[in-house]
C-alpha cells in the first residue's frame, strides 16, 4: 500500500478541516444557519478522521505528515481565501472536495484489499460510506427549494 497516498489523504483532511472552518465562518445567504451547522459537523468528522489516519500510519511505523507546509505540498484539495461565500458556493466547494476525498479513499481501500490489509480497508470503507451519504445530502440540497434557491436559482448549483 502506498503510504504516500495515505499521507496525501491525511494532508487533504488537514487542509479540508481548515477550509471547512473558513466556509463555516463565512457562509452567507438564506440558508446560512443550516449550512453553518452542516460545515461544523463536517469539520468535526474530518478532524476525527485526521487523527485516525495519522494513527494508522504510526501503527505501521510510518511517519505521518505533521506540518502545514507538508500538508499544503501534499494535498490535492486546495485552500480558499477568506471572504463571504454564498450558500451555493459552499455547497459546490464541499461537493467537489468530497468527490476528491472519495476518489482517493477508493484508491486506498482497493490497494489495501489487494494486500489483505483489512484494517486500512475497513477504515476507508467507512470513509467511502460516509462520503456516499454526504454526497446524497448535497444532491438533495441542490434541488429546487434548497441551496439553489438562496442564490436566486442562478448560482450554478445545478438544481439536480
Amino acid at each position: 500500500m502506498s503510504n504516500c497516498k495515505i499521507n496525501t489523504y491525511l494532508a487533504n483532511l488537514a487542509v479540508w478541516t481548515v477550509k471547512l472552518h473558513n466556509l463555516h465562518w463565512n457562509v452567507t445567504g438564506h440558508i446560512f444557519k443550516p449550512l453553518h451547522e452542516y460545515t461544523e459537523a463536517l469539520y468535526d468528522e474530518a478532524f476525527e478522521a485526521y487523527d485516525a489516519v495519522a494513527e494508522v500510519l504510526k501503527m505501521r511505523d510510518r511517519m505521518p505528515l505533521s506540518t502545514m507546509k507538508a500538508y499544503l505540498e501534499a494535498a490535492t484539495i486546495e485552500e480558499v481565501d477568506p471572504r463571504d461565500f454564498t450558500c451555493c458556493e459552499v455547497v459546490s466547494m464541499v461537493e467537489a472536495d468530497m468527490q476528491t476525498m472519495m476518489k482517493l479513499a477508493l484508491e486506498i481501500r482497493n490497494e489495501a484489499a489487494e494486500r489483505d490489509d483489512f484494517q486500512v480497508q475497513s477504515l476507508f470503507e467507512g470513509y467511502i460510506e460516509g462520503f456516499t451519504k454526504q454526497l446524497w445530502f448535497i444532491r438533495a440540497m441542490k434541488k429546487e427549494g434548497g441551496a439553489q434557491e438562496c442564490c436566486g436559482g442562478s448560482c450554478g448549483c445545478g438544481g439536480h
